[in-house]
C-alpha cells in the first residue's frame, strides 16, 4: 500500500498526515508546535506523533511551508549581488551590491549593444567577498535571454558562486519586478536548502527513502531539485496548499475558502473548483514580484493573535502574533503562580500586565547586545516569566525593559492573551493549560470592570467580528473596489450596523454571501458557524479541517507551464520569443508550428524534472489582430502560445524513470542563441506552474 506523507510547517503548528495513495483516504494525522529555532524538531515530533507502523511504505513526501514568505518579510537570507545589463539601477532592490553594465535588447529581441564583458568582470571583482549569491537581470531578457546566458557563462568561468538568471523565473514584462524576483530567489537559496536538508535528516532517521516534493505558491508540487533552484516559488506555499486541501476534502466547485491558522486568516474564492491566479505577481514583504500564485487575501487574525485591553477604550485583536498563555503554561507552569500574584490594577506603560516572556534562542556571546539586553537573556534562561517577575530579576522598571530589539530578532518571544486562551477559558478547547487561560481572562476582565462571562462574550464576539470583516474585505477587493473597511468612515457606518446585528436609529444592515464558506484550521468550529449565519450562508467544516494544509500538500500534482510569443520581426518575417531562445522565421505558420512543438517538448521535460511520473499536455493558442482603417485589412499583432503539462508526482519506483526523462537538455534551442563554447550544463530548463492543479480536486 503506497502512502504519502504530507507535512505543513506553519507559523504556529507543524501538521502531518498519512494518505493512502491508492484509495485517497486519510490514515493518520498529527499536529505539533513549530520550533522556529530548528524546524526539524517540530517536523520530527509531528512524524513521531503519526505513529506509523511502517515508514518504509511511504512512497512520497510532500511539504508546504511558510519559511520563504517569513524570510522575505523579516529580511533574512544571504547577501545578494545584482548584475543589471542594459539598464541603470532605478528604485530599490533586495540586494547588497548592485552593478550595471552595457548590453540588453529591444522589444523585438534585437541587441541594443554588445554585452560589456570587461565591465562585467570588473563588477565581479568588486563584489567578491561582499556577497554570497548573484542575480543577473538583462533588459528585455524575456524577449531574448542571450545576454543573461552569456553573463552566466562568464561568471561560472570567473567565480564559483550560485547564480540566478531573471529569465529563468518569469516570462512576463516588467523589468523592476523581474529583477526583484531574481534577487529574492538568490536571497532564499541557502534558507530553503537548509530547510530541505533538515527535512531529509529527519526522513533518513525514519528510514523514509521516498521522493521529497514541495508545494508552490499555486498549490502544485515541484521536486527537491527544482525547489533548491527556485525557492522563490514556495512563497505562499502554505495558504495555497490549504486551498488544495479544502477542495479535496469537500469537493466544492464554488466556495469561499477560509483558513484560520495561528498567525493569519487566509481567504480565497473558488470558481469551477479553482481559485484565481495573481498573474501580476505576488507581493511579499512589500516587494512586488513576478511569481504567479493563487489569489489569496491574508489578514492578521488567528488563534495566536495578541489581545490587548485598554481600560476605557475596550479591547483590540491582532495583527501581532504572540504565544498563547495556555500553551506556554503547559511547559512553564510557574507562569500560573506569577499571574495569580498580579493585581488587576497592575499597569506598565507599553505592555499588558499579563504579558510574559520566553527565551526563544540564546545568541552567541559575540552578538552586539547591550548590557541590559544580556541581563534579560540571562533572566529568562530558567524559563518563561511574567513581565513584573522579569523586571524584578533584572532590577529595572517594567516599562524600561529593553525588549523591542530582542523581540524583533526573535531572541525572546512574547506570551499573552490570545483567542486560543479565550476558547480554553470558555471550555470549548482544552488541549493546553486551562488554569493559565482562566487566570489571564480574570485579570483582563477586572481591568474592564466586567465579569469573566461578560468579558469572554465580548472578546469572542470581537473575534467573530474580525473574521466577518476579513470575508467582506476580501469580497470587496476581489470585485475591484479599493475600499479599506477599517479606515473608510463611510463604510464604517454600515459595517458597524452589520456587525452589531441591530438597527440603531431605525437603520439595520444585512448581507448575503453567494458562496458557501469552507472553513479549515483548528479554531474554525468555534467561530465560523456564527459568522456564516451573519452572511446567511452555509458553513462547511470538513473532517480533518485542522490539517487541510498537510492534506493539500499530499494530494498535489505537478504542473509546468511554458509560454512562447510569436510576433512580427523588426525587418520582416516573424520572431519566436521563448524562455530559452530568440528565433526568426519567414512565415507565420512555420513560426507557430515551431513554437508549439518546442513548447510541448520543454513543458514535458520540465514536468519530469519537477517530479511528474507522467504528464498530459494542454495547448492553448491565441492570435491577436488589429484592424487597419487605411487598408481595411486585419494586421497580425501576435500569437500567444501556452503549453501546460500536468501529472501526478512520482512515487518511489517511478523516481528513476523521472530522472532519465529529466536528463534531456535543450541543446537545439540553445545552440541557435549562443556560441558553441557555452557550457550547456549551466542552463537549467525553464517553466512555471499554473492554477490547473486545482482542477484535479474539484
Amino acid at each position: 500500500m503506497p502512502i504519502a506523507l504530507g507535512l505543513d510547517t506553519g507559523g504556529t503548528y507543524t501538521d502531518g498526515v498519512l494518505l493512502d495513495l491508492t484509495t485517497r483516504t486519510l490514515l493518520a494525522k498529527a499536529k505539533c508546535l513549530t520550533t522556529r529555532e530548528d524546524l526539524s524538531i517540530g517536523i520530527r515530533g509531528c512524524i513521531d506523533s503519526l505513529d506509523c507502523p511502517r515508514f518504509d511504505a511511504v512512497s512520497l513526501v510532500a511539504l508546504s511551508t511558510t519559511l520563504a514568505t517569513n524570510a522575505i518579510i523579516e529580511g533574512r537570507g544571504c547577501r545578494v549581488g545584482l548584475i543589471l545589463i542594459g539598464h541603470e539601477a532605478v528604485g530599490n532592490f533586495p540586494a547588497q551590491e548592485v552593478a550595471s553594465v552595457a548590453g540588453g535588447h529591444d522589444i523585438k529581441g534585437c541587441p541594443v549593444t554588445e554585452l560589456d564583458i570587461a565591465a562585467l568582470q570588473k563588477a565581479l571583482r568588486g563584489m567578491q567577498g561582499k556577497v554570497d549569491t548573484l542575480a543577473i537581470s538583462s533588459y528585455l531578457s524575456v524577449r531574448n535571454p542571450e545576454h543573461e546566458l552569456l553573463a552566466l557563462r562568464e561568471i561560472k568561468d570567473f567565480w564559483d558562486v550560485p547564480v540566478v538568471c531573471a529569465h529563468q523565473l518569469t516570462t512576463t514584462l516588467g523589468f523592476h519586478e523581474r529583477t526583484v524576483t531574481a534577487c529574492l530567489n538568490a536571497q532564499l537559496l541557502p534558507i530553503v536548502a537548509e530547510l530541505l536538508s533538515a527535512v531529509k535528516r529527519v526522513l533518513a532517521e525514519k528510514k523514509i527513502e521516498a521522493p521529497l516534493m514541495v508545494a508552490r505558491g499555486n498549490g502544485s508540487l515541484m521536486s527537491e531539485e527544482v525547489t533548491k533552484e527556485k525557492p522563490i516559488q514556495t512563497i505562499l506555499s502554505g495558504p495555497a496548499a490549504s486551498i488544495v486541501g479544502a477542495t479535496f476534502l469537500t469537493g466544492q466547485k464554488k466556495a469561499l475558502v477560509l483558513d484560520m491558522g495561528g498567525t493569519t486568516t487566509d481567504i480565497a474564492l473558488l470558481e469551477k473548483g479553482r481559485p484565481g491566479v495573481n498573474s501580476e505577481g505576488a507581493v511579499v514583504g512589500g516587494w512586488k514580484t513576478r511569481v504567479e500564485a493563487a489569489e489569496i487575501s491574508t489578514f492578521g487574525i488567528g488563534g495566536d493573535s495578541y489581545i490587548r485591553v485598554s481600560p476605557g477604550r475596550g479591547l483590540s485583536i491582532g495583527p501581532k502574533r504572540v504565544w498563547p498563555l495556555a500553551v506556554a503554561a503547559k511547559r512553564y507552569p510557574q507562569l500560573i503562580s506569577e499571574l495569580a500574584g498580579l493585581s488587576e490594577k497592575s499597569e506598565v506603560r507599553g505592555y499588558q500586565p499579563v504579558d510574559c516572556w520566553t527565551l526563544v534562542k540564546r545568541p552567541l556571546p559575540a552578538h552586539d547586545w547591550s548590557g541590559p539586553e544580556w541581563q534579560v537573556i540571562r533572566a529568562l534562561e530558567d524559563g518563561a516569566h511574567n513581565i513584573f517577575e522579569l523586571a524584578n530579576r533584572v532590577g529595572q522598571y517594567p516599562s524600561l525593559l529593553p525588549m523591542a530589539r530582542l523581540e524583533q530578532a526573535q531572541v525572546v518571544g512574547r506570551i499573552s492573551l490570545t483567542p486560543t486562551d479565550l476558547l480554553h477559558a470558555a471550555g470549548r478547547f482544552t488541549q493546553w493549560n486551562v488554569e493559565a487561560a482562566t487566570a489571564t481572562v480574570c485579570l483582563q476582565a477586572k481591568r474592564m470592570n466586567l465579569t469573566n462571562e461578560d468579558f469572554l462574550h465580548l472578546a469572542l464576539a470581537e473575534v467573530e467580528n474580525a473574521l466577518s470583516r476579513t470575508i467582506l474585505q476580501s469580497i470587496i477587493s476581489k470585485q475591484g473596489y479599493n475600499i479599506d473597511l477599517a479606515e473608510d468612515p463611510g463604510a464604517g457606518v454600515f459595517l458597524g450596523r452589520f456587525l452589531r446585528q441591530k438597527a440603531p436609529n431605525g437603520l439595520g444592515v444585512e448581507l448575503y454571501l453567494d458562496y458557501p464558506i469552507v472553513a479549515i484550521g483548528a479554531p474554525v468550529p468555534a467561530y465560523l458557524p456564527l459568522v456564516g449565519k451573519r452572511f446567511h450562508t452555509e458553513v462547511l467544516i470538513p473532517e480533518h479541517a485542522e490539517v487541510a494544509n498537510a492534506v493539500g500538500a499530499a494530494v498535489g500534482q505537478v504542473v509546468e507551464t511554458v509560454r512562447v510569443l510569436v510576433k512580427p520581426g523588426a525587418e520582416g518575417g516573424f520572431v519566436v520569443h521563448a524562455p530559452w531562445e530568440w528565433a526568426a522565421f519567414s512565415h507565420l505558420e512555420e513560426a507557430e508550428r515551431y513554437a508549439v512543438e518546442r513548447a510541448r517538448e520543454v513543458a514535458q521535460r520540465n514536468a519530469a524534472r519537477a517530479g511528474a511520473a507522467e504528464s498530459r499536455l494542454m495547448v492553448e493558442k491565441e492570435t491577436k489582430v488589429a484592424h487597419s482603417s487605411v487598408s481595411n485589412d486585419d494586421l497580425f499583432v501576435e500569437t500567444q502560445i501556452e503549453v501546460t503539462a500536468v501529472g501526478p508526482p512520482i512515487w518511489g519506483e517511478s523516481r528513476m524513470k523521472s530522472k532519465v526523462l529529466a536528463c534531456y537538455t535543450l541543446a537545439d534551442e540553445i545552440n541557435k542563441v549562443l556560441p558553441k563554447s557555452v557550457d550547456l550544463e549551466l542552463l537549467p530548463c525553464c517553466g512555471r506552474a499554473q492554477q490547473e492543479i486545482y482542477a484535479g480536486h474539484s
